[in-house]
C-alpha cells in the first residue's frame, strides 16, 4: 500500500461529546483542529494525535453501545515520559502515554485485540503490503509513522461492527482508493462499502479484516490533489 499520509487515524462515536472532548483535549492533550460536518445528526470533531487525526465521532441520537471492536487503545509517544501512563475517556476508550521510542513506537501506535494472529499477520502483509516488526507477545505493522499491534485475545470479536459506542475504525490516506481497494479485495479482504465520492473531499471506501474490523481507504484531496478514479 502506497501511503499518502505517513500516519494513520483512528476513529470513535460518542453521545457523551462534552466528557469526551474535555479528555482528549485536556487530559490526553491532543489539541482540536476543526468539526466536519458528516451527514444530520453526526459531526465529527477532529484532533491532532502526533500528526494522526483523532476521529470523534458525535451523534445526536442514541447510538447502541455496542459490542467493542478490536481496536483497543491508542498509544501516543509524548516527550518528557519515563514511563507509559494509561489512562481511559468518559467511554472507556484506552489510551497510553509512552516515553517516544518505546518498543518501538516514535509517533502513535494502535493495539488490536486478534483471535488469530498468522489471519491477521497475513491480511497486514499480504493484502495492506505493511512490512513487521517485533512486537512482545505479538506483532506489529509499520504504516509510515505509525505501528499497528496485534496482540491475541480471547475476547476479540469474530465479527465487528461499526455501529456502537467507543473505537471503530482505522483510516489509511492513500493515493488511488480504487486500485488500494482491488487490490485488498484480491489479497482476501472483504468489503464494507464500494469507494464513493463525497464532494470534493475525498473518495473513500471500506475493507474489514479477518476479525471484520472496519478500515477506511481515503483519497484526499487536499493531500493528493486529486479525486480522479484509477
Amino acid at each position: 500500500m502506497e501511503l499518502a499520509k505517513p500516519r494513520v487515524d483512528i476513529g470513535m462515536s460518542t453521545n457523551h461529546l462534552e466528557a469526551v472532548l474535555a479528555f482528549w483535549q485536556g487530559e490526553a492533550g491532543t489539541p482540536f483542529d476543526h468539526v466536519l460536518r458528516i451527514r444530520r445528526g453526526q459531526d465529527q470533531h477532529r484532533h491532532d494525535a502526533n500528526g494522526s487525526v483523532l476521529k470523534i465521532n458525535a451523534y445526536a441520537e442514541p447510538i447502541p453501545k455496542g459490542e467493542p471492536t478490536g481496536y483497543r487503545e491508542l498509544l501516543l509517544a509524548r516527550e518528557g515520559r519515563s514511563a507509559p501512563r494509561l489512562l481511559a475517556d468518559p467511554d472507556g476508550n484506552r489510551l497510553a502515554l509512552v516515553p517516544p521510542g518505546w518498543n518501538g513506537i516514535t509517533q502513535a501506535g494502535i493495539r488490536l485485540a486478534v483471535r488469530s494472529l498468522e489471519a491477521h499477520r497475513a491480511f497486514y502483509a499480504g493484502a495492506l503490503g505493511l512490512p513487521e516488526e517485533p512486537w512482545p507477545g505479538g506483532a506489529a505493522f509499520r504504516a509510515g509513522e505509525t505501528l499497528i499491534i496485534l496482540k491475541p485475545q480471547e475476547d476479540a470479536p469474530s465479527d465487528a461492527q461499526m455501529a456502537g459506542t467507543g473505537w471503530r475504525y482505522i483510516t489509511f490516506q492513500v493515493f488511488r482508493v480504487d486500485a488500494e481497494h482491488a487490490r485488498v479485495l484480491a489479497a482476501g479482504g472483504r468489503e464494507a462499502m464500494s469507494p464513493t465520492t463525497l464532494g470534493t473531499t475525498a473518495r473513500i471506501s471500506m475493507v474489514r479484516d479477518p476479525d471484520g474490523n472496519w478500515i477506511e481507504l481515503s483519497q484526499r484531496a487536499s493531500l493528493v490533489g486529486t479525486l480522479e478514479v484509477g
